[in-house]
């Protein structure tokens, strides 16, 4: 009933109505219906025009989403294998008649067909033939435009479809007027390398001979202008080959926007890539390339703001190397062999095989001294492409050291190279040894290298394979591993896993709740990152995001006076601190040059150490080391300045010679002679202890900064060098102890030691000033004449900070007397108010 009423909780409670109220609900009911109809009229055009405003605003945001999605170009290239007519010579010039009517054929004919595809003819822009060579071969490239609407359709222009039309519509000896197409390839290229020769822009025909040519990126030696897209097409005679040297090759250092890229082809072909290379590389490491036959394609691409001076190259034609030209039969005792062309790429598309004989009794020891075999997308434990095969087993990738034994008194090495990219490949020696004594008077590692026989079980891997720490007979100093290795008693308990296994970090272990701080001593978990430092040195509150109030001996302080609780925050490509001071200052650290005798070290390369500075007494020549930290301040050791002469602490007796590598070649261009204006050592220098060892050196002049003289990151006094860090030492010191400085330049690759172990073996002489680097084991160190050098550690952002000062040790490389240096992290405040850097 209309007039019925429910109340909940309550009896139904009905009303009847009299005439009178009948006549007035009467008239209610036809003013509420009235009202009623008015507000549906009403909101239906509110409807209208919410539904017409939000659908406008709809449209508009779908189309400003569309406007988001940017159009897509692909495109693909390869090439064509043709017969019916001979190849003229004239098909190798874009520009004469054949080329263009022959072209134009192909070019119609691939048009037709990729329009037969409905995919394909929906984004269909152009067909281009690029070249011919003798065979007859025609490369090819096509085009695909998908705009941005249409971009769910971009994985159906992929390469399998482009196969599936082109083998069905023009292989199987399908005729085109008078030629048939037997064979076509194609892959997936860059945009940017698909050129027009007929278009002439920055596209060069170059014609190789036994004589040596020249060519060069457009602008060189300045700078190559920027969206660049150039192009070199080299042929050769038939049977030869084409060798292509870059004895100046300076190309921005991202091959995302700027790179040289090239290929065993006329065509950008991926399949047929032999490398694409980008940055700047030494004198002393040039980019040499091989073709496998006499065709070449040599393309520069610029994309960056910040274009570079290019390159300069030199070509000439080689004896094409075969499987019939390569590899050998061996019967001597010993000898060495390498890749075809090492220290070039060696060529594609090539099989080698040595075969190594010796006499009954004896086998053959096969050893690398250099192996690289890099190529993207390979997983060097299968080594589907380039590989050497010893015994069944290939290798590829990059590799430090390879040593190989045979079973037998002969072994066979295989060479092989696909198609698509090539290195540097290898050196190798080969010797014949006695399998009852294959070491004289050493340690027979199982990789088949021979080490001295002081360092079987002494905890470090000589062998690589830790075949010299298996199955040893611990001393009494030394701590039995539970994998059967043996470690120094002082290493038990340092916080580093020495044994492997964690054995000898299994017994101190903090309770249950509780957690390890940096200095070795254990808090409640509930203390880590709460805000508060429990620990001594502050570690339970570094990088801690909860923490970011708190300062810790591991955390950058800003201007600001906030911390920034992050590991090594400065430099590292991320601004930490408001003011963005952290990312201030950071050209520094960097090798302008790409790179692939301290004891135990080797030489340098040319701008390897672009910090690293001779410093002359005199006429005594080098006497010191030193590093650059600015353009007018060097950073060394005081005690390079202590002695009682006076004349060691006048500046007009010191010359300083930055980017110097040869001792012999100081007058050389490169090289920059200054000499100094202020010696300031630190006040607190103690002789006797070698205590705050450390010295700044003011230059008369500035230096010019170039490729090989730059300066090194100071790191801040919160960084982090953790033991076990891997960093470098370099000087011109003692080759050995008592023995004559070096004439170039030598480098070491030392590790961080632990503090701890590090004031044991040094008896207790550390102080904080001081950091220990090197081996315990010896055979690496630093030595007389380094004193000053800086130890230089990368960091996880790709910057070179120096660690130390080399300041004294024990004699050179001996056992369990590491290097001692002077820690600049400690002294970093003084070094900033003294210099005002």
């Amino acid at each position: 009933m209309s007039s019925a009423r429910y109340n909940q909780g309550q009896h139904e409670h009905v009303t009847f109505l009299t005439n009178q109220e009948k006549v007035t609900s009467k008239r209610r009911v036809i003013v509420v219906l009235g009202v009623i109809l008015a507000l549906l009229v009403f909101g239906a055009i509110l409807g209208l025009l919410i539904w017409r405003f939000r659908g406008q605003d709809n449209t508009e945001e779908g189309a400003a989403l569309s406007q988001k999605r940017k159009p897509m170009v692909r495109v693909f290239s390869g090439h064509m294998q043709l017969s019916g007519v001979p190849y003229m010579d004239t098909l190798e010039d874009p520009t004469s008649i054949q080329f263009e009517d022959m072209a134009n054929t192909l070019e119609d004919t691939l048009t037709q067909t990729y329009k037969k595809d409905p995919i394909l003819t929906k984004f269909f822009t152009k067909s281009v033939i690029s070249a011919f060579s003798e065979g007859i071969k025609a490369y090819h490239w096509v085009q695909f435009d998908i705009p941005a609407e249409d971009l769910e359709m971009l994985p159906e222009v992929s390469e399998e479809r482009m196969m599936e039309v082109l083998s069905s519509q023009i292989q199987h000896g399908k005729q085109i007027q008078e030629l048939t197409v037997t064979d076509i390839t194609v892959s997936r290229t860059d945009p940017r390398m698909a050129r027009n020769p007929r278009a002439k822009e920055c596209f060069y025909r170059l014609e190789a001979d036994s004589s040596v040519k020249t060519f060069q990126s457009p602008g060189f030696p300045e700078k190559y202008p920027p969206r660049m897209r150039c192009q070199w097409q080299i042929r050769a005679p038939k049977d030869t080959a084409i060798f292509v040297k870059f004895p100046s090759f300076h190309v921005e250092d991202d091959c995302t926007n700027d790179f040289v890229f090239i290929y065993d082809s006329l065509s950008p072909d991926e399949s047929q890539a032999i490398t694409k290379k980008c940055g700047q590389r030494p004198p002393t490491n040039h980019l040499e390339v091989v073709s496998s036959g006499n065709i070449m394609l040599v393309n520069l691409i610029s994309d960056s703001a910040m274009q570079q001076p290019g390159f300069t190259a030199e070509y000439s034609t080689i004896p094409k190397t075969t499987a019939k030209t390569c590899g050998g039969s061996f019967t001597n005792s010993s000898g060495s062999f390498s890749s075809p062309h090492f220290p070039s790429f060696y060529p594609p598309a090539l099989d080698c095989k040595w075969t190594f004989s010796v006499p009954k009794g004896m086998k053959v020891r096969v050893t690398f001294t250099m192996f690289r075999m890099k190529e993207p997308g390979v997983d060097i434990r299968v080594c589907h492409k380039d590989y050497v095969e010893i015994m069944g087993v290939k290798y590829c990738g990059e590799r430090s050291t390879l040593a190989l034994t045979s079973t037998s008194n002969s072994v066979e090495v295989l060479f092989h190279s696909d198609e698509s990219y090539t290195d540097k490949g290898f050196r190798a020696h080969f010797n014949a040894y006695d399998p009852g004594d294959p070491c004289p008077a050493e340690f027979a590692c199982s990789s088949g290298i021979c080490i001295d026989e002081g360092l079987k079980c002494d905890g470090w891997n000589d062998c690589g394979d830790m075949s010299d720490e298996r199955t040893c007979h611990c001393e009494k100093d030394q701590f039995a591993c539970a994998n059967g290795m043996c470690k120094p008693n002082y290493w038990v308990c340092d916080r580093v896993n020495d044994c492997g296994d964690n054995s000898d970090e299994l017994q101190c272990s903090c309770g249950e709740g509780e957690v390890r701080c940096g200095d070795g001593t254990c808090i409640q978990q509930a203390g880590v990152c709460d805000g508060k430092t429990d620990c001594a040195d502050s570690s339970d509150e570094a990088s801690c995001k909860e923490s970011s109030g708190i300062c810790t001996d591991f955390t950058l302080k800003c201007p600001d006076g906030t911390c920034v609780n992050k590991i090594n925050a400065e430099c590292d490509h991320v601004t930490d601190c408001s003011d963005g001071s952290d990312e201030e200052g950071c050209n520094c650290g960097i090798r302008p040059y790409k790179h692939n005798r301290i004891v135990g070290g080797k030489d340098a390369e040319i701008g390897e150490w672009p910090w690293q500075v001779s410093l002359h007494f005199r006429t005594s020549g080098h006497v010191c080391g030193a590093s650059i930290i600015s353009n007018t301040w060097l950073l060394s050791a005081a005690h390079c300045f202590s002695s009682t002469d006076p004349a060691y602490h006048i500046e007009g007796n010191w010359q300083t010679y930055s980017g110097l590598r040869d001792q012999y070649k100081i007058v050389d261009d490169d090289v920059q002679l200054r000499k100094l204006k202020t010696i300031i050592t630190h006040p607190d220098y103690n002789a006797m202890t070698f205590d705050y060892d450390i010295a700044l050196l003011e230059l008369t002049e500035p230096l010019e900064f170039t490729n090989l003289i730059h300066p090194v990151c100071l790191p801040a006094s919160s960084h982090v060098f953790s033991a076990g860090t891997p960093c470098w030492v370099t000087g011109w010191g003692t080759i050995r102890e008592g023995g004559r400085l070096a004439q170039v330049l030598q480098k070491a690759e030392v590790k961080i030691i632990n503090d701890t172990v590090c004031n044991i073996v040094t008896e207790g002489q550390l102080t904080s000033r001081m950091l220990c680097s090197g081996f315990l084991s010896g055979g690496v160190d630093a030595c007389q004449g380094d004193s000053g050098g800086p130890l230089v550690c990368l960091s996880e952002a790709g910057k070179w900070f120096q660690s130390g000062v080399v300041s004294w040790g024990e004699g050179c490389a001996r056992r369990n007397k590491p290097g001692v240096y002077t820690r600049v992290t400690k002294l970093r405040d003084w070094i900033l108010k003294s210099t005002g850097i």
